[in-house]
Protein backbone atom coordinates (compact mmCIF):
# COMPACT_ATOMS: atom_id res chain seq x y z
CA UNK A 1 0.00 0.00 0.00
CA UNK A 2 2.66 2.29 0.94
CA UNK A 3 4.64 1.95 -2.79
CA UNK A 4 1.41 2.33 -4.50
CA UNK A 5 0.36 5.64 -2.52
CA UNK A 6 4.34 6.97 -3.25
CA UNK A 7 3.90 5.86 -6.81
CA UNK A 8 0.39 7.89 -7.14
CA UNK A 9 2.21 10.49 -5.43
CA UNK A 10 5.10 10.58 -7.55
CA UNK A 11 2.50 10.26 -10.76
CA UNK A 12 0.88 13.28 -9.38
CA UNK A 13 3.84 15.59 -8.81
CA UNK A 14 4.87 15.04 -12.54
CA UNK A 15 1.95 15.98 -13.95
CA UNK A 16 1.69 19.33 -11.80
CA UNK A 17 5.56 19.99 -13.25
CA UNK A 18 3.93 19.35 -16.43
CA UNK A 19 1.12 21.52 -16.09
CA UNK A 20 3.02 24.51 -14.87
CA UNK A 21 5.94 23.93 -17.86
CA UNK A 22 2.60 24.11 -20.37
CA UNK A 23 1.50 27.15 -18.65
CA UNK A 24 4.36 28.71 -18.56
CA UNK A 25 5.77 28.19 -21.86
CA UNK A 26 2.11 28.56 -23.74
CA UNK A 27 3.49 26.94 -26.93
CA UNK A 28 1.64 24.09 -28.92
CA UNK A 29 4.31 22.25 -29.20
CA UNK A 30 3.94 21.66 -25.27
CA UNK A 31 0.00 20.41 -24.43
CA UNK A 32 -0.82 20.22 -20.71
CA UNK A 33 -1.04 16.93 -19.70
CA UNK A 34 -5.32 17.76 -19.33
CA UNK A 35 -5.57 18.31 -23.12
CA UNK A 36 -3.45 14.81 -23.65
CA UNK A 37 -5.12 13.00 -21.67
CA UNK A 38 -8.65 14.56 -22.71
CA UNK A 39 -7.72 12.77 -26.48
CA UNK A 40 -6.09 9.62 -25.24
CA UNK A 41 -8.72 8.09 -27.10
CA UNK A 42 -7.10 8.91 -30.31
CA UNK A 43 -4.05 7.22 -28.66
CA UNK A 44 -6.12 3.85 -27.95
CA UNK A 45 -7.95 4.05 -31.35
CA UNK A 46 -4.45 4.26 -33.13
CA UNK A 47 -3.36 0.82 -31.82
CA UNK A 48 -1.10 1.48 -29.08
CA UNK A 49 -1.49 -2.01 -27.69
CA UNK A 50 0.16 -3.51 -30.51
CA UNK A 51 2.90 -0.86 -30.25
CA UNK A 52 3.18 -1.77 -26.66
CA UNK A 53 3.70 -5.54 -27.43
CA UNK A 54 6.35 -4.89 -30.20
CA UNK A 55 8.41 -3.05 -28.19
CA UNK A 56 7.73 -5.84 -24.67
CA UNK A 57 8.80 -8.33 -27.19
CA UNK A 58 12.16 -6.95 -28.13
CA UNK A 59 12.89 -5.89 -24.22
CA UNK A 60 12.31 -8.96 -22.78
CA UNK A 61 14.23 -10.72 -25.70
CA UNK A 62 17.14 -8.20 -24.87
CA UNK A 63 17.09 -8.53 -21.61
CA UNK A 64 16.58 -12.61 -21.83
CA UNK A 65 19.66 -12.50 -23.51
CA UNK A 66 21.79 -10.73 -21.71
CA UNK A 67 21.04 -12.22 -18.18
CA UNK A 68 21.34 -15.60 -20.28
CA UNK A 69 24.96 -14.87 -21.57
CA UNK A 70 26.04 -12.12 -18.92
CA UNK A 71 25.42 -14.38 -15.80
CA UNK A 72 27.70 -17.28 -17.13
CA UNK A 73 30.48 -14.63 -17.96
CA UNK A 74 30.32 -13.02 -14.72
CA UNK A 75 30.55 -15.89 -13.06
CA UNK A 76 33.24 -17.10 -15.27
CA UNK A 77 35.37 -14.05 -14.58
CA UNK A 78 34.13 -14.19 -10.91
CA UNK A 79 35.55 -17.80 -10.54
CA UNK A 80 38.70 -17.40 -12.38
CA UNK A 81 41.78 -15.24 -12.42
CA UNK A 82 42.91 -16.10 -15.95
CA UNK A 83 39.48 -15.10 -17.65
CA UNK A 84 38.74 -12.33 -15.63
CA UNK A 85 42.44 -10.76 -16.88
CA UNK A 86 41.20 -11.91 -20.38
CA UNK A 87 38.15 -10.51 -20.55
CA UNK A 88 38.32 -7.63 -18.21
CA UNK A 89 40.07 -5.42 -20.75
CA UNK A 90 37.40 -6.35 -23.46
CA UNK A 91 34.51 -5.64 -21.21
CA UNK A 92 36.04 -2.40 -20.06
CA UNK A 93 37.20 -1.14 -23.45
CA UNK A 94 33.45 -2.14 -24.76
CA UNK A 95 31.35 -1.21 -21.93
CA UNK A 96 31.26 3.03 -23.01
CA UNK A 97 31.18 2.78 -26.31
CA UNK A 98 27.18 4.18 -26.74
CA UNK A 99 25.70 1.08 -28.21
CA UNK A 100 22.97 2.66 -30.75
CA UNK A 101 26.24 3.58 -32.75
CA UNK A 102 26.75 0.49 -33.70
CA UNK A 103 22.87 0.21 -34.77
CA UNK A 104 24.14 0.83 -38.42
CA UNK A 105 26.58 -2.44 -38.34
CA UNK A 106 23.62 -4.38 -36.47
CA UNK A 107 21.30 -3.47 -39.73
CA UNK A 108 23.65 -4.89 -42.14
CA UNK A 109 24.01 -7.92 -40.07
CA UNK A 110 20.65 -8.61 -39.17
CA UNK A 111 18.76 -6.54 -41.49
CA UNK A 112 15.92 -3.76 -40.30
CA UNK A 113 13.65 -6.24 -38.55
CA UNK A 114 13.69 -7.28 -34.71
CA UNK A 115 17.27 -9.24 -34.93
CA UNK A 116 18.79 -5.67 -35.49
CA UNK A 117 17.04 -3.81 -32.13
CA UNK A 118 17.18 -6.91 -30.20
CA UNK A 119 21.18 -7.01 -30.58
CA UNK A 120 21.46 -3.35 -29.53
CA UNK A 121 19.39 -3.84 -26.31
CA UNK A 122 21.33 -6.87 -25.62
CA UNK A 123 24.43 -4.95 -25.84
CA UNK A 124 23.19 -1.82 -24.42
CA UNK A 125 22.58 -4.41 -21.00
CA UNK A 126 24.93 -7.01 -21.29
CA UNK A 127 28.16 -5.40 -19.82
CA UNK A 128 26.47 -3.72 -17.04
CA UNK A 129 25.12 -7.53 -16.28
CA UNK A 130 28.53 -8.90 -16.31
CA UNK A 131 30.47 -6.49 -14.02
CA UNK A 132 27.88 -6.68 -11.86
CA UNK A 133 27.45 -10.49 -11.77
CA UNK A 134 31.75 -10.37 -11.06
CA UNK A 135 31.59 -8.28 -8.40
CA UNK A 136 28.66 -9.55 -6.64
CA UNK A 137 30.34 -12.91 -6.84
CA UNK A 138 33.56 -11.91 -5.62
CA UNK A 139 32.42 -10.10 -2.72
CA UNK A 140 31.23 -13.70 -1.03
CA UNK A 141 33.11 -14.60 2.08
CA UNK A 142 35.84 -17.27 1.21
CA UNK A 143 35.00 -18.68 4.39
CA UNK A 144 30.83 -19.31 3.42
CA UNK A 145 32.82 -21.70 0.48
CA UNK A 146 34.99 -23.23 2.99
CA UNK A 147 32.31 -24.36 5.51
CA UNK A 148 30.42 -25.80 2.86
CA UNK A 149 33.47 -27.88 1.13
CA UNK A 150 33.76 -29.24 4.63
CA UNK A 151 30.52 -30.25 5.00
CA UNK A 152 30.33 -32.55 1.65
CA UNK A 153 28.47 -30.02 -0.61
CA UNK A 154 29.51 -30.51 -4.46
CA UNK A 155 30.00 -27.18 -7.50
CA UNK A 156 26.41 -27.76 -8.11
CA UNK A 157 25.04 -26.89 -4.25
CA UNK A 158 27.93 -23.96 -4.04
CA UNK A 159 26.66 -22.45 -7.03
CA UNK A 160 23.36 -22.87 -5.75
CA UNK A 161 22.99 -22.23 -2.37
CA UNK A 162 25.87 -19.30 -2.38
CA UNK A 163 26.85 -17.71 -5.09
CA UNK A 164 23.94 -17.40 -6.97
CA UNK A 165 21.96 -15.79 -3.85
CA UNK A 166 24.72 -13.86 -3.06
CA UNK A 167 24.47 -12.17 -7.02
CA UNK A 168 20.78 -12.29 -7.29
CA UNK A 169 20.20 -8.73 -5.51
CA UNK A 170 23.27 -6.89 -7.82
CA UNK A 171 21.61 -8.73 -10.22
CA UNK A 172 18.27 -7.42 -9.80
CA UNK A 173 20.03 -3.59 -9.61
CA UNK A 174 21.09 -4.06 -12.49
CA UNK A 175 17.99 -5.37 -14.15
CA UNK A 176 16.20 -2.10 -13.03
CA UNK A 177 19.09 -0.34 -14.63
CA UNK A 178 18.66 -2.22 -17.76
CA UNK A 179 14.95 -1.96 -18.04
CA UNK A 180 15.04 1.52 -17.55
CA UNK A 181 17.80 1.75 -20.59
CA UNK A 182 16.12 -0.62 -23.12
CA UNK A 183 13.56 1.69 -23.40
CA UNK A 184 15.29 5.02 -23.77
CA UNK A 185 17.21 2.69 -26.33
CA UNK A 186 13.65 1.69 -28.00
CA UNK A 187 13.53 5.81 -28.93
CA UNK A 188 16.12 5.68 -31.46
CA UNK A 189 15.97 1.68 -33.00
CA UNK A 190 12.38 1.39 -33.59
CA UNK A 191 12.81 4.77 -35.93
CA UNK A 192 14.54 2.36 -38.77
CA UNK A 193 12.99 -0.71 -40.52
CA UNK A 194 9.69 -0.82 -38.62
CA UNK A 195 6.08 0.30 -38.28
CA UNK A 196 5.56 -1.24 -35.00
CA UNK A 197 6.69 -0.56 -31.25
CA UNK A 198 6.19 2.81 -28.73
CA UNK A 199 9.22 4.27 -30.15
CA UNK A 200 7.77 4.28 -34.06
CA UNK A 201 4.91 5.66 -32.71
CA UNK A 202 6.24 8.42 -30.86
CA UNK A 203 8.31 9.46 -33.77
CA UNK A 204 5.31 8.95 -36.18
CA UNK A 205 3.55 11.13 -34.29
CA UNK A 206 6.13 14.02 -34.22
CA UNK A 207 6.45 13.63 -37.79
CA UNK A 208 3.11 14.19 -38.33
CA UNK A 209 3.11 17.16 -35.91
CA UNK A 210 0.09 15.74 -33.68
CA UNK A 211 1.39 16.38 -30.32
CA UNK A 212 -1.64 15.00 -28.38
CA UNK A 213 -0.84 11.90 -30.15
CA UNK A 214 3.16 12.11 -29.27
CA UNK A 215 2.89 13.00 -25.57
CA UNK A 216 0.27 10.43 -25.23
CA UNK A 217 2.72 8.19 -26.24
CA UNK A 218 5.48 9.84 -24.01
CA UNK A 219 2.84 8.76 -21.05
CA UNK A 220 2.50 5.39 -22.54
CA UNK A 221 6.12 4.47 -22.26
CA UNK A 222 6.28 6.14 -18.97
CA UNK A 223 3.77 3.85 -17.46
CA UNK A 224 5.07 1.05 -19.42
CA UNK A 225 8.29 1.78 -17.47
CA UNK A 226 6.99 2.18 -14.39
CA UNK A 227 5.32 -0.83 -14.77
CA UNK A 228 8.58 -3.19 -15.42
CA UNK A 229 9.74 -1.44 -12.48
CA UNK A 230 7.42 -2.71 -10.13
CA UNK A 231 7.54 -6.26 -11.43
CA UNK A 232 10.89 -6.32 -11.44
CA UNK A 233 10.92 -5.12 -7.49
CA UNK A 234 8.43 -7.71 -6.91
CA UNK A 235 10.24 -10.60 -8.32
CA UNK A 236 13.39 -9.59 -6.50
CA UNK A 237 10.97 -9.70 -3.01
CA UNK A 238 9.91 -13.26 -4.48
CA UNK A 239 13.66 -14.22 -4.66
CA UNK A 240 15.45 -12.09 -2.16
CA UNK A 241 13.14 -12.94 1.13
CA UNK A 242 16.34 -12.22 2.94
CA UNK A 243 16.98 -9.23 1.82
CA UNK A 244 15.21 -6.33 1.15
CA UNK A 245 15.66 -4.53 -2.69
CA UNK A 246 16.81 -0.84 -2.39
Amino acid sequence: MKKTGAFLLGFAAVNLLWLAAAALLDTRALPGPVDVYAHFGDVLAAGVFRHIGASLWRVFAGLFLALAVGVPVGLLMAASPRWNALLHPVVYFSYPVPKTALLPVAMLLFGLRDGSKILIILLTVLFQVIVATRDAARAVDPGLYQVAVSAGASRGRLLGQITLPAVLPELFTSLRIGVGTALAVLFIVEAYGTRAGIGYYILDAWSRIDYLEMYGGIVVISVVGAALFLAVDLLARRLCRWKEPS
